[in-house]
């Protein structure tokens, strides 16, 4: 019979494909525990980072934190949000753990995790900026680098974007997998 499947052809391509996908699905659910907890603690991490250096007497001091500049403040609330997205949408993960071939929740996954991927790296990469200004300053406009007198403030805003990044690159890889998945529907 010209264009028809031989004996037990038909049989090994259904059965490779879900179990694929549930291994994806498991692997999607891991990845998005540790982009959450990543989020959560540069969040935290950013959010209580203060620092206060005495100047001259008692009475007058310097201080440094975080919500002086509006940078960092959107790069709390932009942690928490997607955190706060990354837990909600476990329960979605773990829907497509018990339904393997289930195709639209995985597509609204990947929609909303392109998004989530644009809103952390807009806030990851606004507050790498002043970061970078915080170490290494910029004397054609006058700024001076304040990680000399404000190195435990630097340090701590250095370590929460780290966190932030390991969620960027968890994203990337959380969208390629869906993506890998859908195809295999």
């Amino acid at each position: 019979m010209k264009g028809g499947l031989e004996g037990g052809e038909a049989s090994k391509v259904p059965l490779a494909a879900p179990a694929v996908n549930r291994g994806i699905s498991i692997l999607d659910f891991i990845f998005r525990v540790v982009a959450a907890l990543a989020t959560l603690g540069s969040a935290i991490a950013m959010g209580t980072t203060s620092e206060t250096l005495p100047f001259f007497t008692q009475f007058m001091r310097f201080r440094a934190q975080y919500d002086d500049l509006p940078t960092f403040t959107f790069f709390v609330v932009a942690n928490s949000i997607v955190a706060g997205y990354l837990v909600l949408s476990l329960a979605l993960s773990v829907f497509n753990i018990i339904r393997s071939a289930a195709k639209g929740t995985r597509i609204f996954l990947v929609i909303l995790d392109a998004v989530a991927l644009a809103f952390l790296t807009a806030a990851a990469s606004a507050a790498a900026a002043i970061v970078y200004l915080a170490h290494k300053g910029n004397t054609s406009a006058n700024w001076f680098a304040i990680c000399q007198q404000f190195d435990s403030f630097c340090e701590r805003t250095s370590g929460s974007l780290i966190g932030s990044f390991v969620a960027v690159v968890l994203f990337i890889l959380l969208i390629l997998m869906s993506s890998m998945a859908i195809s295999r529907c």
